[in-house]
């Protein structure tokens, strides 16, 4: 390593818990095949709301990860990231009994906490009253508690925190662990992120904003980024996980290599608290700070995992910011979204679009952006519609925005030795 030069970062393991499939490696085939895993909504009943569909990981048994008394008190999203998080170490090959525990971290992005914990435990308060709460209110429904468990499962004893920037949670924390590791804060970082916040209680909130799809009569056409009839995002759930090491530490143990985390770069709108800003300079700035970061021209870029959220102002703001920053260049590069097959899982939808960017790279295939059928005019770049395609891709940009206008942006390459 050159003196002075920041240490280099892999990407050796992954682990995905998703509505598309039970691990990584499914959760790639799917996307692939542009199999859509949106359904009925059952985690709550949603029938007296406008959307009764969501992505849901309806397969899913914590038991087979975690013991049951300790899954009954652990909220979902720690369910599912404890779950991915053990896929990632296993795909990694990495014992961390015969590591240094405390140069082994977790980052995880989480944006809304154990909501339906939350609300079982609000209707008992109601009901019943607060001393007839779970004493384990606390440990399930705080934010950070997804990153806690993790370290607990796994061994972790180092650097660890949580990002709960709503949308942009899980690029936050991919994005500052790759930071701890280039800054000697630690050697290994197992980054992503999990959402399970399906209730009635955040069914609502978005209800009321009108931010949801209402094709309830066609689940698996009902995201549809980018498409001129697009009419709202459809909820999900899930996790992603990622190992991150520092180069020579992986190239020493034997690691196989999946690809290099090399850009971060995150701004915020300053403007309105849930719509992007319409000229896109913020989020223009972020991927331009992640492209740099990575010491890299946009030119170089081959391929944009997208925030592609389905709702009609972010495709066409977004669309905006990939020209502003790309300029012609834009309608070069291929750009898909990976919520058009799984939904929006809030917290969690970078970590798992951070899993699609990288199995791009190692597979130089690119999944399709599903559902577009109709073409908008605000919205005229190369969505990759509806079939994955064959490309040659060393840089990938994945792309987050979330309530608050807080953007986070995030640089997968190929590795080069």
């Amino acid at each position: 390593m050159i003196a002075n030069q920041p240490r280099r970062v892999v990407v050796t393991g992954l682990g995905a818990i998703t509505p598309l499939g039970l691990t990584a490696d499914e959760f790639w085939r799917n996307l692939l095949a542009g199999e859509s895993g949106i359904g009925p909504m059952t985690l709550c009943d949603p029938t007296n709301y406008p959307c009764r569909i969501a992505g849901q990981a309806d397969d899913f048994n914590p038991s087979d990860y975690i013991g049951s008394r300790e899954a009954r008190r652990m909220a979902r999203f720690s369910q599912l990231a404890v779950a991915a998080a053990m896929q990632a170490v296993n795909n990694a090959g990495l014992d961390i009994t015969r590591e240094d525990p405390y140069r082994v971290g977790v980052l995880l992005g989480n944006g809304n906490g154990g909501f339906p914990t939350l609300e079982e435990n609000c209707r008992i308060l109601a009901d019943r009253g607060g001393m007839r709460m779970s004493p384990f209110f606390f440990p399930m429904v705080l934010p950070n508690m997804a990153a806690a468990n993790v370290s607990q499962y796994v061994g972790a004893h180092g650097y660890n925190s949580t990002a709960t920037t709503a949308c942009a949670a899980s690029n936050n924390a991919i994005g500052e662990a790759l930071q701890a590791i280039r800054h000697g804060l630690a050697d290994v970082m197992l980054a992503g992120g999990a959402e399970a916040g399906i209730s009635q209680l955040g069914l609502a909130g978005f209800a009321v904003m009108r931010a949801l799809s209402t094709r309830n009569d066609q689940p698996q056409r009902a995201s549809r980024p980018f498409d001129a009839e697009r009419d709202g995002f459809v909820p999900a759930e899930g996790a992603g996980v990622l190992v991150l090491e520092e180069r020579e530490r992986a190239i020493s143990r034997g690691a196989s290599i999946m690809c290099e985390i090399s850009g971060f770069g995150a701004t915020a709108d300053a403007g309105h608290l849930v719509q992007p800003q319409e000229s896109g300079a913020s989020a223009a700035r972020a991927m331009s700070n992640a492209i740099s970061d990575a010491g890299l021209q946009p030119s170089e870029v081959d391929y944009i995992n997208a925030h592609g959220t389905s709702t009609p102002l972010n495709d066409a703001v977004e669309t905006v910011a990939i020209k502003r920053l790309f300029g012609d260049d834009a309608y070069r590069i291929p750009v898909s979204s990976t919520k058009s097959m799984i939904g929006h899982s809030l917290g969690a939808s970078g970590a798992l679009e951070a899993v699609a960017c990288v199995s791009t790279i190692v597979d130089q295939r690119i999944h399709p952006t599903v559902n577009y059928e109709h073409r908008d005019p605000e919205c005229d770049l190369d969505y990759v519609p509806n079939e994955a395609r064959s490309a040659v891709i060393s840089t990938a940009l994945s792309n987050a925005f979330g309530f608050g206008g807080q953007n986070a942006c995030l640089i997968f390459r190929q590795h080069q030795t």
